[in-house]
């Protein structure tokens, strides 16, 4: 997660939940970043600069630092991390595509095109391949990481990015075209959402598709919701005792508004659930937008919707009808 990767520079731009399908993969291996702070990029153990100068320089448009237009008496001697991030996703922004040194095994360089679009409009975001992703690891500090795991490593990452992302355009397709939409859609509870999303998509027509601006990790910063959850789990184990989230992703997507783009904040806390009996692992994702006041009212909205349907015996009233 986390692990798009940006070829050029941005435009401007219970328990566990159970409203989200648990998603099944192979096991993250060990050294996998999923279960690490990605901040964790942001202290480099050694101060010395993370750009190997000795190879060949990245597009002007891929990095932010102007390496090839300052002079030694212009450039600090000790040149910020960020300074050698890629501004849209705190990822090294020129890593290469050839094999580490020491590394005993080859691995691709074939780099798989997500299903997300660019927030700048020029094409879908892109995953690293596994050479890079390798290459990132090392320049990290993971230098225990097993080059054997990488592959199944990227596979995860890029299966719970499409799953994060399919929640989202879900609820942008119910609540892109405002507030009422969205309660025509959650007033029959969840089970009937899809159906009464389709009815409404033939009549009006679909919500313009968002796109994906940016992201951030924050491993570190608990949402209030996961707060609640543990606080909960604490005073009653029996019936909310869960694990915390592994991992906790802000994503700004772009909403199209009567014409006019609105950035909306995603919030996405990943947690591990029991493993299948075959023994793979299951996530679930915990996908919302941020607690604003219009998203206050789109959770309201689809949360109250399929409270009442069940509450008030919807299900049993339509069977009646029926």
């Amino acid at each position: 997660m986390g692990w798009f990767w940006a070829d050029a520079s941005p435009a401007p731009s219970s328990g566990l939940p159970s409203s989200h399908p648990p998603l099944a993969a192979g096991s993250p291996p060990p050294g996998c970043p999923m279960h690490k702070p990605t901040v964790e990029a942001l202290s480099p153990p050694a101060p010395s600069c993370p750009v190997k100068h000795d190879a060949p320089a990245p597009p002007a448009s891929g990095c932010p630092v102007p390496h090839g237009n300052t002079s030694p008496d212009t450039v600090p001697e000790r040149q910020g991390l960020l300074s050698k991030l890629n501004p849209l996703n705190y990822m090294f922004s020129d890593l290469s595509q050839a094999p580490a040194a020491n590394q005993k095994m080859a691995l691709p360089t074939t780099r798989d095109e997500s299903s997300i679009p660019k927030g700048s409009g020029d094409g879908n975001w892109e995953y690293p391949s596994p050479q890079q992703m390798y290459n990132a690891l090392l320049r990290k500090g993971y230098t225990d990481t097993d080059p054997t795991a990488v592959e199944s490593m990227v596979a995860v990452h890029n299966f719970l990015n499409e799953g994060a992302w399919a929640e989202i355009v879900d609820w942008e397709r119910r609540f892109g075209r405002g507030l009422s939409r969205g309660w025509q859609v959650s007033r029959r509870g969840e089970e009937n959402a899809p159906m009464e999303l389709r009815k409404i998509e033939a009549r009006e027509g679909e919500a313009p598709q968002p796109t994906l601006v940016r992201f951030q990790g924050r491993p570190k910063d608990m949402t209030p919701k996961a707060f609640m959850l543990q606080l909960a789990g604490w005073l009653y184990p029996e019936k909310f005792g869960t694990e915390p989230p592994f991992d906790r992703h802000d994503w700004f997507v772009s909403r199209n508004v009567d014409g006019q783009q609105k950035q909306i904040r995603y919030v996405i806390d990943y947690y591990s659930g029991e493993p299948e009996p075959t023994g793979e692992p299951v996530f679930y994702l915990d996908v919302r937008p941020a607690l604003t006041p219009t998203a206050a009212a789109e959770r309201l909205i689809r949360w109250g919707g399929d409270v009442w349907w069940r509450a008030s015996g919807g299900e049993v009233r339509e069977q009646k009808k029926q």
